[in-house]
């Protein structure tokens, strides 16, 4: 059982189906998650050891199910990154969805994340219950941000938690600090089948570099803005690659997308200065992701209503 791996990976699995699995060696995909905001990318980052999901404080920050690569010497673990779980009020919100509910069904293990410093409410209950549907996959209960709540507050989260349902385990975790990140990998890791390697040694994830760039410049837009403006950002990257006659430049050209040109203004903000302040936070990340010095030429564009407009949502990159 597994997500299907993407672009150069297929091959790869498909050689390893046809050799059969490596002696003492396992391999599969783990799922993580919860409501929005939970701590799910933050996690997949610390486990991986790299940035390959952004992060943000705003809910639905992710938009995509994002695949980072755990490797040890006797296994590979893929985690999958999903949207957070709620109730869709758009035709993204539904699509997004979906995406989660269909990668639920192809994974060998969940890990259902709540944080430790929140009452479970009812968003956790709801989920509890409909993992508790998807017969045969083993679901870890992963109590996270323990490093925001008190040991006594860790211990009753981790009750709580417990009375949820019927979990395979429960791991307390904080991916800020590190604590027990290999416990909880190890604990993952023991639900997987025998396999081998389906990705290259070093490979972090399968995701595209322009559709990295984009997350990377969405997450810089992020960081300041109004609460109602999150949801309608989406970031295309249209053109990429080495400045002609630079090995040591690579031109970024993308188009940032809101819903309506009251929109527009904030995210440029007076005189521009907005927009130059995502530009500058976006581009030093896009250098680290590179390795090489970055032009980026970003320019705003409305489109109206791209939430609710199927078109328009195809045009962006999420499809049916």
């Amino acid at each position: 059982m597994g997500v299907p791996p993407r672009t150069g990976a297929a091959a790869n699995a498909q050689d390893g189906a046809r050799h059969g699995p490596e002696p003492g060696f396992v391999s599969g995909f783990a799922c993580f998650v919860g409501r929005p905001n939970v701590g799910k990318s933050t996690l997949m980052n610390a486990l991986v050891g790299s940035k390959v999901a952004i992060t943000s404080s705003r809910p639905q920050t992710t938009r995509r199910a994002i695949r980072g690569i755990v490797h040890r010497s006797d296994a590979q673990l893929i985690i999958v990154d999903t949207p957070g779980l709620h109730r869709p009020r758009t035709l993204l919100g539904e699509r997004l969805d979906s995406l989660v509910r269909s990668t639920l069904t192809e994974v060998d293990v969940i890990g259902f994340c709540v944080p430790a410093p929140d009452r479970i409410g009812p968003g956790d209950k709801y989920l509890a219950k409909e993992l508790a549907g998807i017969p045969g996959t083993p679901v870890v209960a992963i109590v996270t941000k323990t490093d925001l709540a008190s040991p006594e507050g860790v211990a009753a989260q981790l009750a709580a938690v417990s009375e949820l349902g019927d979990w395979a385990d429960i791991v307390p975790v904080s991916a800020t600090i590190g604590y027990q990140l290999d416990v909880l990998t190890d604990v993952l890791v023991s639900h997987l089948p025998p396999g081998r390697p389906l990705y290259p040694e070093g490979e972090l994830t399968d995701e595209p570099e322009q559709v990295l760039v984009a997350e990377l410049i969405r997450e810089a837009a992020l960081e300041g803005v109004r609460d109602e403006l999150p949801h309608s950002i989406a970031v295309v990257v249209e053109e990429m690659g080495p400045r002609p006659g630079r090995d040591d430049l690579t031109d970024v050209h993308a188009l940032m997308y809101v819903e309506r040109p009251s929109q527009k203004s904030i995210v440029i903000g007076a005189k521009g200065a907005r927009l130059k302040e995502v530009g500058t936070a976006a581009r030093k990340q896009i250098e680290g992701l590179l390795g090489t010095k970055v032009y980026l030429d970003l320019r705003v564009k409305v489109a109206k209503d791209w939430q609710r407009d199927p078109k328009q949502l195809r045009r962006l990159g999420f499809y049916d």
